[in-house]
């Protein structure tokens, strides 16, 4: 008979949890036994099961100026988590991104009981900021799922297994013609009529700070073309902030409130393909659009502190996982001070209105999603297979 194992299993924000949630639903269907998972996550982990012992939304915060508010709150949150994870015992315990709590919670839980393999899901992006990082994540980080194929060996020299197990983005469905259709006759739009998809972030300071900044954005491409239609799909925790900022005509806020997870990343899904242009925040949401042949323009804005001290420490010439992996700028980015409605304007009006360039993105998204497609015969190796496997389960 094989023995019940439990993961404790800790995600911080939205891209998290899908993560989290797609990892528990593959790690119940590889292993041969009963599979109990424990620990933190938003609403896609709670569909699988998982009971969070306190809200994910409280750690959606990003950037040192950001955090300081909030650290009373965030090392209470550490202690607790730590605990818990000392008491359940667990057979590993799963960290996915969110390094500045993951890491913390991991480390005491080290130091109190060596013997809790640690594994990390989303390796640090060391190649593009502080690579010292992956020498001292070393020190309490045991196994790493890299979702970059050009990752592994940055974690493999500090003396950390790593397995590069795919983007699981290249694995999810996306919307077909039918579905497309279906989506853009429910909001009225003749054949040739343009749809904007707008991402203002899923931390409620990422929408604080760009949720101005696009509607102004979207007020001057309106007057160019007024029959434009706006969608902005949305995150359960955000629906009533994007409200009171995007009170306009036209506006659609996608609320994924009352319909289960799978459902709403479906519709998310949807929104993307039918869109012809998207405008967002820097973040995992620009590999969603380019699963999804979405043309986009991203833009990010923080604290004048946290730019400060990431503006001396990024290593890479771009922000956008797009433009690395296929070694372009094609994808526009108005980040930190670039970030202005004067910027942003135009590069959103020549992407609605120069095919051609749509079409360009296009390419490149595709060559980029195609890098992140895990080949089985080269790695062989699933994140559920890699833990599995690295536990020897």
């Amino acid at each position: 008979m094989t023995t019940p194992i439990t993961f404790y299993i800790l995600a911080g924000e939205s891209s998290g949890d899908r993560l989290g949630a797609a990892l528990m639903r593959d790690l119940r269907s590889t292993y041969k036994g009963e599979v109990n998972f424990v620990g933190v996550g938003g609403s896609m982990m709670a569909e699988q099961g998982l009971k969070s012992i306190f809200p994910m939304d409280e750690l959606s915060v990003m950037g040192v100026a950001e955090v300081i508010p909030k650290i009373r709150n965030l090392l209470r949150r550490i202690k607790q988590t730590a605990k818990s994870v000392i008491d359940a015992n667990p057979t590993a315990l799963i960290t996915i991104d969110s390094p500045d709590f993951c890491f913390r919670v991991a480390k005491r839980v080290k130091r109190h009981n060596l013997t809790v393999p640690v594994i990390h899901y989303v390796a640090p992006s060391v190649w593009a900021w502080r690579p010292k990082r992956a020498a001292k994540m070393a020190k309490f980080v045991d196994h790493v799922l890299a979702l970059l194929p050009f990752e592994p060996p940055y974690m493999q020299a500090e003396g950390m297994s790593c397995d590069f197990v795919g983007h699981p983005i290249t694995e999810e469905k996306q919307a077909d013609a039918i579905e497309i259709t279906k989506f853009r006759k429910e909001f009225g739009l003749e054949e040739d009529a343009k749809l904007l998809a707008v991402l203002p972030g899923s931390r409620s300071g990422e929408v604080e700070k760009l949720g101005p900044i696009f509607l102004e954005v979207i007020d001057l491409l309106r007057a160019e073309h007024p029959d434009l239609k706006v969608v902005i799909p949305s995150v359960a925790a955000r629906v009533d902030q994007l409200t009171a900022i995007f009170r306009a005509p036209d506006i659609v806020i996608l609320d994924p409130r009352g319909v289960s997870p799978e459902v709403a990343e479906a519709r998310k899904r949807t929104c993307f393909a039918s869109s012809d242009a998207a405008l967002a925040a820097s973040g995992t949401v620009s590999l969603e659009l380019a699963a999804a042949n979405t043309p986009m323009v991203i833009a990010y804005k923080m604290h004048w502190l946290t730019a400060f001290i990431k503006r001396r420490l990024v290593r890479v010439s771009s922000a956008t996982l797009v433009n690395i992996l296929t070694e372009t700028h094609e994808i526009p980015e108005f980040l930190l001070e670039d970030c202005t409605v004067e910027k942003i304007f135009p590069a959103v009006k020549q992407l609605l209105e120069d095919s051609d360039l749509a079409d360009k993105q296009r390419q490149v998204s595709q060559d980029a999603i195609q890098l992140l497609s895990r080949d089985e015969s080269e790695t062989g190796s699933s994140a559920a297979s890699s833990v599995l496997n690295f536990l020897k389960l």
